[in-house]
């Protein structure tokens, strides 16, 4: 199951309490304060793993909270930390606050980290040195430990894809991925068969070695129609993954079998990606007739193709189920991918999310002088 969205709550551990002890040996008198502090809590990290596709694993387990430290004992023995939790999500994630909207983090390589929430600090213990002063050499103070950081965050995922596959149902958008890489969804001859994205993988040399030669990744999305921005069919929640494409093939059924007019389909989807959002209908597209196989008529063919010219659009007529003018059209977006560069909000994007990853990598300060401490100590009585 494909799940793209989630809701979660994460909670950091709660430091532990610092301890009020005194050391009691025989043959040691005034043994004077031994009280250890309390371990800090764990913090909560979320991760990006190339392995991961899905946010299947947050859709009925939402609450993560870190292990909380231990409290601080007798012979300055100090509490043990809480261990730090982990929580893997696929590239491509983005992190939001779910109360603000606010994003704040946005997973595009992977082993990329982000601390969620921080865990609370450890109480000191009255055997600390911000407590046992020259003038004060029996203190009862001591600190509880504070709570850890708490968030409601919704986690939202982008596919990471170059291409960008769309057009009304049946377009022959999943017969075409699954001809020119090793995707298999789902085909049959009725509408929304597809009911998630596909991501395939593209060489366009077909005599390079494995791993080697130009390639590029493709994402096969569910179809559109009219009024899709207002809900209608499945709507365009799943627009989203098209967001990070260089590239959108707009592909268009002009065979015999289809009754609509092929650049009154091409004006609807255009608008239902304009609705979406304005810089997802200025990337650059591509236009692609499909089902050639099927069409015996070529006027409806044609005027797609002159429509096309006019509007400066590249323009490719291919069948899936032949091959016919599929080579030509994996070169043809090749080369287009070459000539665009790659989008300066990309970059910084990017630059931005290992700034943010530095900033959050960095451990708690040390310990501050107990005046600087925004807890108050408690004083145990006599």
């Amino acid at each position: 199951m494909f799940v793209d969205e989630a809701k979660i709550l994460v909670k950091g551990g709660n430091g532990g309490n610092g301890c009020v002890a005194f050391r009691r040996e025989k043959y040691v008198p005034r043994g004077g304060p031994s009280g250890g502090d309390g371990g800090h809590g764990g913090d909560i990290y979320i991760e990006s793993d190339p392995n991961d596709n899905t946010l299947l694993r947050y859709r009925y387990n939402r609450e993560f909270q870190a292990e909380r430290g231990r409290h601080g004992e007798g012979s300055n023995c100090q509490g043990r930390s809480g261990a730090d939790t982990i929580l893997k999500v696929p590239v491509g994630t983005v992190i939001f606050d779910a109360d603000t909207g606010e994003q704040l983090f946005d997973f595009t390589e992977p082993g990329q980290r982000y601390r969620a929430a921080r865990g609370g600090r450890g109480g000191r213990g009255n055997g600390n040195a911000a407590f046992r002063k020259p003038w004060h050499q029996a203190p009862r103070e001591h600190e509880d430990g504070e709570p850890g950081e708490e968030h409601q965050l919704r986690l939202e995922l982008r596919l990471l894809a170059d291409v960008g596959l769309v057009g009304f149902p049946n377009a022959g958008k999943s017969t075409l991925i699954s001809r020119i890489s090793a995707a298999r969804p789902k085909i049959a001859p009725y509408p929304f068969t597809t009911l998630e994205p596909h991501l395939g993988v593209v060489s366009a040399d077909s005599d390079a070695a494995p791993g080697t030669g130009c390639t590029f990744v493709v994402a096969d999305l569910p179809g559109l129609i009219e009024g899709a921005h207002e809900g209608v069919g499945l709507g365009i929640r799943f627009l989203k993954h098209v967001e990070r494409t260089r590239l959108i093939a707009h592909l268009v059924d002009t065979s015999d079998a289809n009754d609509r007019d092929p650049i009154r389909d091409f004006e609807i989807i255009e608008h239902e990606l304009a609705a979406f959002s304005a810089e997802l209908a200025q990337k650059p597209m591509i236009v692609v007739a499909t089902k050639l196989d099927a069409t015996t008529n070529r006027e409806r063919l044609e005027k797609l193709r002159a429509f096309a010219a006019k509007r400066g659009l590249d323009f490719y007529a291919i069948s899936s189920a032949t091959g016919a003018g599929v080579t030509e059209l994996v070169r043809g977006i090749a080369n287009a991918l070459d000539r665009l560069p790659k989008p300066a909000a990309i970059a910084e994007r990017a630059r931005k999310a290992e700034e943010a990853y530095e900033a959050n990598a960095q451990e708690p300060s040390a310990l501050p002088d107990a005046t600087n401490h925004a807890a108050a100590p408690h004083r145990e009585g006599r």
